[in-house]
C-alpha cells in the first residue's frame, strides 16, 4: 500500500512539474507574439510559487508596462525575487534599476554588486557595465585593468560595444596594466 502510495505520489510530483513548465512555455509563447494578458496570467501563479524565470518575466512586464501598468517598484520587486535565486539576467536587471534609480533610490554600489552577479555568471551586458564603473569610478573605485578584464569578457562573447570600449582604453593603458588585465582574462 505504501508502495502504491508513493508511486502515485511521485506521479503527481511529475504531471505537477510538467504542467508548470507548460504553463511557463504557454506564458513565453504569448509574450512572444505580444499577447501579455495572456503571460501574466500564466507566469504569475508561477512566480508566486518561486520560479525565477517567471520572476524575471514579470519584472519585465513592470519595468515596460506590457500587459501591466508600468510600476518600476514592482519590477524590482520581481527581479530582486529572482536574481536572489541567482537568475542571472534579473540579477543584470536588478542592477540597471538600482543604476537608474529607477523604482529603488538610485545607488551605484548596489548597481555594481547586482551587475557583478550577473557578470560573474557570464551576463555579456552586465559584463560590459561593470567595465564603465570601473572606468567611471561609479560604485567602484577607478581601475581600467579591471575594466578591460571586464570588456575582454564581454567582447569574446562578441559585444561590440565592449570591443569598442577596449580600443579605447588600451591607449590609456601602459603595456604592463594591459598584460595584468589580459592575466585577468586568462585566469577567468
Amino acid at each position: 500500500m505504501r508502495r502504491i502510495a508513493a508511486t502515485l505520489t511521485v506521479v503527481a510530483l511529475l504531471f505537477s512539474a510538467g504542467s508548470a513548465w507548460a504553463d511557463f512555455d504557454d506564458g513565453l509563447a504569448a509574450y512572444q507574439r505580444g499577447d501579455y494578458a495572456t503571460a501574466f496570467r500564466e507566469w504569475l501563479p508561477l512566480a508566486e510559487q518561486g520560479d525565477a524565470g517567471a520572476q524575471q518575466y514579470l519584472g519585465n512586464m513592470y519595468a515596460t508596462g506590457r500587459g501591466v501598468l508600468e510600476n518600476d517598484a514592482e519590477a524590482v520587486k520581481w527581479y530582486g525575487k529572482a536574481a536572489a535565486q541567482g537568475h542571472a539576467s534579473a540579477q543584470f536587471s536588478l542592477g540597471l534599476m538600482y543604476f537608474n534609480g529607477e523604482g529603488v533610490t538610485e545607488n551605484d554600489a548596489e548597481a555594481v554588486k547586482w551587475f557583478r552577479k550577473a557578470a560573474e555568471q557570464g551576463d555579456a551586458l552586465a559584463q560590459k557595465n561593470l567595465g564603465v564603473m570601473y572606468v567611471t569610478g561609479e560604485g567602484v573605485p577607478v581601475n581600467n585593468v579591471k575594466a578591460y578584464m571586464w570588456w575582454a569578457l564581454a567582447k569574446a562573447q562578441s559585444d561590440e560595444g565592449a570591443a569598442g570600449n577596449l580600443d579605447i582604453i588600451k591607449e590609456q593603458m601602459t603595456p604592463a596594466d594591459i598584460s595584468k588585465a589580459q592575466a585577468l582574462v586568462d585566469e577567468w
